[in-house]
């Protein structure tokens, strides 16, 4: 029984430094999928242009995008209204290029831009240059 028991000790303890490090691996991996997760969440929406103060109307001035198009296609707004296009088309790079604005090519995220002239402006996607848009600004 004592040879039996003596074996049974043996390889309990022979799995447990296995375990242990098992353990440790998953622990570094959680880890590094946290800091990769941390890094990623800090480098920003892509959010660039004029800057935008808090008392702009972000509500009624946003323009979507989504299933390959912007959405309103027509905007209007008051000379000094800040737009903010939304991106939300899954994973397609998309960007926003006016005559006088032009966003990051990206995926997800917002761009901002503040318009301080009355009058229309057309913007597109330089990637898929069916999706225009136009943005009327009046006093």
């Amino acid at each position: 029984m004592a040879n039996k028991n003596g074996a049974l000790e043996r390889a309990i303890n022979a799995a447990r430094p296995s375990g242990l490090v098992f353990l440790r691996r998953q622990l570094i991996y959680a880890a590094l999928v946290g800091l990769i997760g941390l890094t990623l969440g800090a480098c920003g929406t892509g959010d660039a242009a004029t800057p935008a103060t808090e008392d702009d109307n972000d509500a009624r001035a946003t323009v979507v995008i989504d299933d390959l198009a912007f959405s309103p296609e027509t905007l209007t707004i008051e000379a000094g209204d800040t737009v903010t296009w939304t991106w939300r088309d899954g994973a397609i790079d998309h960007d926003v290029s006016g005559d006088d604005f032009q966003s990051e090519v990206i995926s997800e995220g917002t761009f901002r831009h503040r318009f301080d002239e009355p009058g229309a402006y057309d913007y597109i996607c330089t990637l898929h240059p069916n999706m225009t848009g136009t943005i009327e600004v009046t006093e």
